[in-house]
């Protein structure tokens, strides 16, 4: 049986808890649940940012949400603990009517049951959808575990991004019939700006520049026998020099 001193004591502390919930829900009406995305970044538009950077405003908000979904958990129970004061109730278990102790009302002032009749708490077995497309990194990288060989520039976002993004066919070069096949794409450039750039080379002074053979140069030599091409630029006429690299311009 709690005295009246040790009544009293818990509901002030009970109170108090209420009121700084309320003045947090209160605030957070105003500024986080009355405005949108772009208000709330302060962006005047969303499009001409990385979408890393507005990851972390979209992370920081969901999360802010996530904060006073379990406020108002919270509330709600300090309310009921409020109710039960008022009622004669409080301090006795909901469930076999036995008194709990102080101390644990101590720490857990809203509690209306005893330890042993506390109702079992679930745990959320819902996972994140990204995770029916991604699988367990591995080294510390997003790679298909019974996939031999691997390739630095396919990432998790590349295997995300083919079922939607904000992306339109406009923003990708060549031509997309549809939104599903953007990134699709197997014929990477595997890190260089340049197709031609994962096939050509120099030695260890930067000379001796030539054309390693791979299947990527063979391909690459095709497409420009298909568009009776000699480079990329068209028809370069042969020059024994090169005005880029050459100290000297000959004359």
């Amino acid at each position: 049986m709690l005295t009246d001193s040790q009544m009293q004591s818990l509901k002030e502390e009970l109170v108090q808890q209420e009121k700084q919930l309320k003045e947090h829900l209160h605030q957070d009406l105003d500024n986080l649940h009355h405005t949108n995305e772009r208000d709330n970044s302060g962006e005047l538009s969303l499009y001409d940012n990385h979408p890393a950077d507005m990851g972390t405003e979209l992370y920081e908000r969901e999360k802010d949400f996530a904060i006073d979904d379990h406020a108002k958990l919270e509330l709600d129970k300090i309310q009921q603990a409020l109710h039960a004061i008022e009622d004669g109730s409080y301090g006795e278990c909901k469930e076999c009517g036995q008194d709990i102790p102080y101390e644990r009302l101590e720490v857990i002032p809203t509690t209306l049951y005893c330890k042993d009749h506390t109702p079992e708490k679930s745990t959320p077995q819902d996972r994140p959808v990204e995770e029916d497309v991604l699988q367990p990194p591995v080294d510390n990288e997003f790679r298909h575990e019974t996939d031999g060989n691997v390739r630095d520039d396919q990432d998790s976002f590349q295997e995300v991004g083919r079922f939607g993004t904000s992306e339109t066919p406009s923003d990708f070069e060549g031509d997309h019939e549809d939104y599903s096949d953007l990134y699709q794409d197997e014929d990477t450039s595997e890190g260089f700006t340049e197709d031609f750039e994962s096939f050509v080379g120099t030695d260890m002074e930067g000379s001796n520049r030539k054309a390693y053979p791979s299947k990527t140069h063979e391909e690459y030599e095709d497409m420009l026998d298909e568009n009776d091409m000699e480079s990329p630029l068209g028809d370069i006429p042969y020059k024994d020099g090169d005005s880029y690299v050459s100290d000297k311009k000959k004359k």
